[in-house]
């Protein structure tokens, strides 16, 4: 029973059976995650206000709190699902690759929120994560890629993660664990309509996944009963949610091969899929006498998802301009960069910018194809209105495991993120307290860090 299984590995997990990598990479997850949240709210103030204004609907005395929202404390459900909208936000959060799952924006703001409820120690807070993490991708690669024709992976799959989190905050034992994965099957929604409108949803539903986690493991610590196979069963989330599911996937070196060290760390705040595009351009703009206003075409050859799913060329807002492939490439070959600035309103609709985009094309190439996911691959070649043209091949995104960010990277990273809301001061004392998280008696004091200070 692969339910079963998973309830009893979370349950039995203790922070003695993570080795020290595992417990590192947790860290660096809750930091990139509260960093990509801070800086919501001068990336995407108005997802930032919604966060927020929910929360302020369901307060709480003791609750739990919203990053960078001063005095707010709200039921730890939906505390969670604030946070999960602010680290989603400016589509700058984690990804597991092979699951196509942004853990981090599902894990994080459920781990804080009850960490800080149930007053959990740093070691607590980890094992939760961890316990999280490592079903959420596990229940992704179990459903991938059919999967992901409708479903928005990060909301679906990451319920379990975020009710696996739950469950272990709450201490629950075995049957309890299973119980709320049950729930938290029962729950999962979210559909990849917003990669056509840009809309908010897409940062919703990792929210919403944290919320549907958090009541899971509360409905189960109060007795509520669910299906003891939710995956396997012959109507269960397995069947339903993919054309080939791979239950074998469930459990494959589940407690001695650790997916979170599979995680990677976005370098550019867009979809996963316009990192090697924007780095094969950004190489060939900077590396040739490319005048933007001349360029007569731009194709990307790459895996078929990205004609499917990230190819849209109208960008009438900021999210759509993220989750646009050609949109990014387009940005990328006029401003030689790619950073928060490009998808300003005013660069989306800068006419250079907009002609460029409109000569733009994502190209399936099957050989590429069968490279995917194992790589990320695209071949962008760069026309000229004189015929002469330019291509770079990227298999590898920057920040993927096979190509990680340093260390002074990811520092780098999250200093920007949070400049425009912390004192400098504030800051570097949030990413002590972070890393230094296995050694803190209680995650309240971290929590402290994550509102400016008076």
């Amino acid at each position: 029973m692969t339910t079963k299984a998973l309830a009893d590995f979370v349950a039995g997990l203790r922070y003695e059976d993570l080795p020290q990598p595992v417990v590192a990479q947790a860290c660096r997850l809750i930091l990139d995650a509260v960093g990509c949240a801070v800086a919501a709210w001068a990336e995407d103030p108005e997802k930032a206000r919604l966060a927020r204004d929910i929360a302020a609907l369901y307060p709480a005395s003791p609750g739990a709190g919203v990053v960078g929202a001063a005095g707010i404390t709200a039921q730890p459900a939906f505390a969670a699902l604030a946070n999960g909208i602010l680290i989603n936000a400016a589509d700058n959060d984690d990804t597991h690759k092979r699951a196509l799952l942004h853990v981090g924006s599902v894990v994080v703001p459920t781990v804080l929120a009850l960490a800080e409820t149930e007053r959990l120690s740093g070691r607590d807070a980890i094992l939760a994560l961890v316990a999280g993490y490592e079903v959420a991708v596990r229940v992704g690669m179990a459903v991938m890629p059919t999967h992901y024709r409708f479903w928005h992976s990060t909301a679906t799959n990451g319920t379990f993660g975020a009710a696996a989190s739950a469950a272990k905050a709450l201490r629950l034992d075995a049957g309890g664990v299973r119980r709320a994965l049950g729930l938290a099957g029962t729950q999962a929604a979210g559909l990849n309509t917003f990669f056509e409108s840009g809309d908010m949803t897409k940062s919703i539903h990792p929210g919403k996944a944290a919320l549907n986690g958090v009541l899971s493991a509360q409905l189960a610590r109060l007795g509520a009963t669910s299906p003891p196979g939710i995956l396997e069963h012959p109507k269960g989330y397995l069947a339903a949610f993919s054309l080939e599911p791979k239950p074998e996937a469930l459990v494959a070196g589940l407690g001695t091969e650790w997916e979170i060290l599979q995680n990677g760390f976005k370098f550019f705040p867009s979809i996963l899929a316009s990192h090697s595009p924007i780095q094969a351009t950004l190489a060939l703009v900077n590396r040739h006498p490319i005048d933007p206003r001349r360029i007569a075409r731009i194709t990307n050859e790459t895996y078929r998802t990205v004609t499917t799913h990230f190819s849209g060329k109208e960008v009438g807002s900021v999210m759509a301009a993220r989750v646009s492939v050609p949109y990014c490439i387009a940005i990328a070959a006029v401003d030689r960069a790619l950073g928060q600035a490009q998808f300003a309103p005013a660069r989306i609709a800068d006419p250079l910018v907009r002609q460029v985009l409109a000569r733009t094309e994502v190209i399936a190439d099957e050989a590429l194809d069968k490279l995917y996911p194992a790589n990320f691959p695209a071949r962008v070649t760069i026309t000229l209105d004189s015929g002469e043209s330019f291509t770079e091949t990227v298999l590898l995104p920057k920040g993927d495991p096979g190509a990680p960010l340093s260390e002074q990277e990811l520092a780098d990273k999250f200093r920007g993120n949070c400049a425009a809301m912390l004192a400098s001061g504030q800051v570097e004392r949030l990413r002590e307290a972070i890393l230094h998280l296995p050694k803190a008696a209680s995650v309240v004091e971290l929590t402290k860090l994550l509102v400016p200070a008076a």
